[in-house]
């Protein structure tokens, strides 16, 4: 008789497919048997790593592009939220600024993958908008988890100008800046100029600017420049960053980039020839095509005299500038008004994000009184409200920090750039593309501008064909 091939136990089971009596297969065994593996399988599935257990945490996505010196800043600020929230942790995701972050921002969208936090530019919003990308902050604000209208009308109403798109908010700011003007008082000195007097007008910026400018040797290259202007391609990154610094002398010109309505720019008027002007002649006098755009290691290594930038490098000159007699000063005033420009980061929460709610813990977190004093004197960056000023413990700091308080008292002439609803990326560039031909490729600056003004115009003349 051959014998029965089929294992009498399955390994591991003792569990027999036969009868150990009688040959055959003993059905009712192997019922129970094929219902014990199906009860198995459902357990194992049921317990799927996908769903949130008890005790899991959920992880938030958060892309920005804080400099390297703020990211300490930043851990601490995390480590605190996550400290108070600890169902809670925050990923934070490093992305070059500028139009690399809008593009991959864009890209991310499209191929589903967004984050569920990301900082923006305020000429980020019309295409995330319209993309349907990111949420309305009145989804959250009147929602379960609700801010009370008194903190948001805190907030200084640039910033929330610059968060909003057709006056619709859709992020919140996580943080202020301006621009000041920082310079070397050693220098000024050796110049003959009051270290404690520095410029106030435009007209003692060129001066300075000439008599700080130095060609030692005599080989037609100056090792000592007196003030640095942001000149980079219209074409690249910074394109933006260098219109943002133009716009305050556009401003204390009494000029701006747009007209109330909309309908058509008008930065190619006179105040913005002036503008463009005095940068076109200060970059011509000192030769400043011939000057490294790397102008804060040429600070430090005291190549260079004057320059403009903000509050969030204070951290990093602090440190790399300590054997430098050194200072911040209110940028100088123009024909018309001493301005300055306020800008910072604004944080929206995107609709792809599977856990919005836990996304607008943060942003309700960050915008408290006392989370925005600790961010800022831990980031050099500027607090966001009103409330911030009347902590002891900032007004402590700001009296032993004076070059932080420059930016916080110039938050009296700051100035928000007005709205501009469609297009607004690609009207920056124009700009930035008349100040790099006006300076770079010295064509005259009232032509550079109303070349930039023509396609900006055609821009905007499409809206309205669309609206009609």
């Amino acid at each position: 008789m051959i014998s029965d091939p089929v294992p009498r136990a399955m390994p591991g089971t003792g569990f027999s497919l036969f009868n150990s009596t009688e040959k055959g297969y003993d059905l009712q065994k192997f019922i129970l048997f094929l219902f014990a593996i199906s009860i198995l399988f459902l357990i194992i599935f049921s317990c799927d790593s996908s769903e949130k257990q008890p005790g899991d945490k959920i992880t938030i996505t958060f892309w920005h592009s804080f400099v390297s010196s703020t990211i300490p800043a930043l851990n601490e600020l995390l480590a605190m939220f996550e400290k108070e929230h600890p169902e809670i942790t925050i990923r934070a995701q490093y992305i070059p600024t500028g139009d690399a972050l809008i593009q991959k921002l864009i890209t991310a969208v499209q191929s589903k993958t967004a984050p569920d936090i990301s900082w923006l530019h305020s000429d980020f919003m019309q295409d995330l908008v319209e993309a349907d990308a990111i949420y309305k902050m009145e989804d959250f604000i009147s929602g379960p988890d609700s801010v009370r209208r008194e903190d948001l009308n805190d907030i200084y109403p640039a910033l929330i100008r610059y968060a909003s798109w057709r006056g619709v908010l859709y992020s919140l700011p996580m943080e202020a800046t301006n621009l000041a003007l920082i310079y070397n008082k050693e220098m000024f000195r050796q110049a003959g100029l009051n270290p404690e007097q520095p410029p106030r007008t435009w007209e003692e910026l060129h001066e300075y600017a000439k008599k700080l400018t130095f060609d030692k040797d005599g080989d037609g290259k100056f090792e000592q420049v007196g003030l640095f202007l942001p000149i980079f391609p219209a074409a690249g990154p910074l394109s933006s960053w260098m219109v943002w610094q133009w716009l305050p002398y556009l401003w204390q010109a009494d000029g701006e980039i747009i007209n109330e309505e909309q309908t058509r720019v008008i930065f190619n008027e006179e105040a913005g020839v002036q503008a463009l002007t005095l940068w076109q002649n200060i970059f011509n006098d000192i030769k400043l095509s011939t000057f490294t755009t790397d102008y804060d290691v040429a600070f430090a290594s005291r190549h260079l005299a004057m320059s403009m930038d903000g509050p969030w490098n204070l951290p990093r000159f602090e440190k790399m500038m300590q054997n430098l007699d050194w200072g911040f000063a209110p940028l100088p005033a123009g024909p018309k008004k001493s301005a300055t420009v306020v800008g910072g980061e604004y944080l929206a929460i995107f609709k792809q994000s599977k856990h919005p709610a836990e996304a607008w813990k943060f942003l309700k977190w960050i915008i408290r009184p006392e989370i925005q004093a600790f961010w800022s004197m831990k980031s050099g960056y500027l607090p966001i409200r009103h409330a911030v000023s009347k902590i002891p413990e900032f007004q402590e700091y700001l009296n032993s920090h004076p070059n932080f308080k420059v930016f916080v008292q110039q938050m009296e002439v700051g100035q928000a750039q007005r709205p501009i609803d469609f297009y607004g990326i690609e009207i920056t560039r124009y700009v930035a593309e008349a100040i790099e031909k006006a300076t770079i490729g010295k064509v005259y600056p009232k032509t550079a501008l109303d070349e930039a003004a023509v396609k900006a115009n055609k821009l905007l003349s499409s809206v309205a064909e669309r609206n009609d």
